[in-house]
């Protein structure tokens, strides 16, 4: 038996946990080629903007040198409806290059939005926001002169340039966008940190340049085919997949969207933890935690709660969990020595202190008898045992508080209590 009296309980969340950098991010070649210059060795410290390679492409080369003969075309060009010379002629090669224009636009996003850098992925977000904006204008003077041409007010020849001018504005674009490419071709460091190499081969989900001004060029020609396709490639798995585990070295050839270089600022280290949703409303920004690394066994690091990302994730499982991101302290080893700094990635177990309960009620877990939503205790009187239902408050390991159904000098039963019976005498 153990006598009810007052304590301080300690309610503990824990949850697995891996060490984060303050920023990694990837590179990627921005088109197909080969290694023409490495710059740098795995595990260099770089500066921001420091160039780290130089990528040959005969592939971006030749599209620039495309796209810009493209650009002399349309300017050159009085245009050709491509059927005929008709109100319905003029309407429906429109409406077909419209179609085909919506067409690579939304794809060209696609693929930019793979572009693992986060600058450039703008960058290029951008170019094919402006781009579309441009021929959203062009198609609406396209629209208002087939309809004065429908009612005697323009001439064919002016629908025809009117026409030539949707081809222009595409076929700027996609030059615009080739020669991003070509100039992407030096790569630089988009942060300060530390170099790891890639292998330079892409997966099914790579993006690279190149392809967003081949879709830039098909929605300029009016078709989304085979140049369309080609772009395309890099999301449907086109893209050459070697399983390569090689480093990047020079004259080693690369994919586009392939990853080069993985550069990280480990100047700042800060904590990722995943807690499940039964407790995640305990956590709060300010609480407090002590985290333990498998790679320092018995050291102790400090930490505090910065904040509960709003989203959860399911697991295959059904269960799910919220990711909590915590600032790290430098570690105390058993010793009482300051601990290793930890590596990126490493993996650790976050014990957050959710509720610290100090002069409660306090009783040993050991006596609680659970059954679905109720707790029960076995409170003794007279030397017999009575079922006692009780409201729990904080709740730590070896000790729970009891906000309700027991007072302090009660007596409970604290060793067997899952095979006490009611009425038992209890010695």
């Amino acid at each position: 038996m153990s006598t009810v009296g007052y304590g301080t309980v300690a309610q503990i969340v824990e949850a697995s946990a891996n060490i984060t950098a303050k920023a990694q991010v990837s590179v990627s070649a921005p088109a197909t080629g080969s290694i023409a210059e490495l710059d740098v060795t795995d595990g260099q410290q770089v500066v921001a903007g420091q160039v780290l390679a130089q990528i040959s492409s005969p592939s971006a080369q030749q599209e620039l040198t495309a796209s810009k003969q493209a650009v002399k075309q349309a300017e050159s060009a009085t245009g050709s409806s491509g059927g005929s010379d008709t109100s319905a002629g003029f309407s429906a090669t429109a409406q077909s290059a419209r179609r085909s224009a919506d067409k690579a636009f939304a794809s060209a996003k696609q693929i930019a939005e793979k572009i693992t850098d986060p600058q450039l992925q703008q960058a290029v977000l951008d170019q094919i926001t402006a781009a579309q904006t441009s021929y959203d204008s062009t198609f609406t003077a396209l629209s208002q002169t087939i309809a004065d041409f429908q009612n005697g007010l323009a001439s064919a020849g002016q629908v025809l340039s009117a026409l030539g001018d949707t081809q222009k504005v595409q076929a700027q674009a996609a030059e615009a966008a080739a020669q991003q490419t070509v100039d992407a071709l030096t790569i630089t460091a988009p942060i300060s940190g530390t170099v790891t190499l890639g292998t330079g081969q892409a997966g099914s989900s790579a993006a690279s340049l190149g392809s967003v001004s081949q879709l830039l060029a098909a929605a300029g020609s009016g078709s989304t085919g085979s140049t369309a396709q080609q772009g395309l490639s890099a999301l449907s798995g086109g893209g050459s997949d070697t399983s390569s585990t090689t480093p990047i070295s020079e004259g080693v050839p690369v994919s586009g969207g392939g990853e080069l270089f993985t550069v990280t600022d480990a100047s700042a280290l800060s904590v990722t933890a995943q807690v499940d949703e039964t407790d995640v409303l305990l956590v709060k920004p300010g609480v407090t935690a002590s985290i333990q690394l498998n790679a320092v066994p018995g050291a102790t690091y400090p930490g505090t709660v910065l904040s509960v990302d709003p989203n959860g994730t399911t697991s295959s499982s059904g269960g799910v969990t919220y990711t909590v991101h915590l600032s790290l302290g430098v570690g105390t080893t058993s010793a009482g020595t300051t601990a290793p700094v930890p590596l990126p990635g490493m993996s650790a177990i976050a014990n957050l202190n959710v509720l610290t309960a100090r002069h409660v009620l306090a009783i040993p877990s050991a006596a609680l008898l659970t059954n679905g939503n109720t707790v029960t205790v076995w409170l003794v009187q007279n030397g017999v045992a009575h079922s006692r239902q009780i409201q729990l408050g904080a709740q730590g390991d070896t000790t729970v508080q009891v906000l309700s159904g027991l007072t302090a000098g009660d007596q409970i039963v604290t060793v067997g209590a899952d095979v006490v019976t009611a009425g038992e005498s209890v010695g």
